[in-house]
């Protein structure tokens, strides 16, 4: 197959797969997903949704989450890694909501990343799943799935945001976004396939031999 019937192929496929995808992390509501989007860095998102309905009996709304204090916060998040940063971004950004936004996630990119710990990537997530707005995250699973289906040079997740934009219609991002993390977890995970075995690569590259070895970002 040659690009474009790569990207049609794929397209498809997914489409078939996972027609309705649904949003991975156990949340319900903008600030209980922004939390939850904020752990899953460099964590499983299972791992995540073990945790996090502690930390939302301790406190689900910013302004009763700013009330405590990191130590309380990473008593419970520390399963998630990165601690105690991610519990002290959670803390920070809980009280510029209530001094700044009322409490109410912002439906910005410039905002969303203007708070603590929230990059590019958790405020794509937010900005699709929660406001509707055409966005592309970039994970690890989509990372390692758009080098081995060559839809992208794989030199950084930046690189691989703007290709598959290019590559799909704008009104399948949102959905796209989920499809692959889904497909990577269940079908092309990273220390099988190896863009060999699975379904579509296979029918996308049936001639290849070599084990495609993922570019970290």
């Amino acid at each position: 197959m040659n690009l474009g019937e790569r990207i049609q192929f794929i397209d498809r496929k997914l489409d078939e797969l996972y027609p309705d995808p649904p949003i991975p992390l156990d949340h319900k509501d903008p600030y209980t997903l922004l939390v939850a989007v904020l752990l899953s860095a460099q964590c499983t998102d299972a791992r995540v949704n073990k945790i996090t309905p502690s930390l939302f009996e301790l406190a689900d709304n910013p302004k009763d989450m700013a009330t405590h204090s990191v130590d309380q916060i990473d008593s419970i998040v520390r399963p998630c890694g990165l601690a105690p940063r991610k519990a002290k971004a959670i803390r920070d950004l809980s009280s510029i909501l209530i001094d700044q936004y009322q409490g109410v996630v912002p439906s910005s990119f410039e905002a969303l990343e203007s708070l603590p710990g929230v990059g590019h990537k958790t405020a794509s997530v937010v900005m699709a799943q929660v406001f509707d707005h055409p966005a592309f995250p970039v994970d690890t699973h989509i990372h390692r799935l758009a080098q081995r289906w060559k839809l992208t040079s794989g030199k950084s997740v930046v690189q691989t945001e703007r290709d598959l934009k290019r590559h799909f219609a704008k009104e399948r991002w949102n959905d796209l976004h989920l499809q692959i993390i889904y497909y990577g977890r269940e079908h092309c995970p990273a220390r099988s396939c190896y863009g060999l075995k699975c379904l579509i690569c296979r029918s996308c590259f049936p001639n290849r031999k070599a084990e495609i070895k993922t570019k970290k970002p």
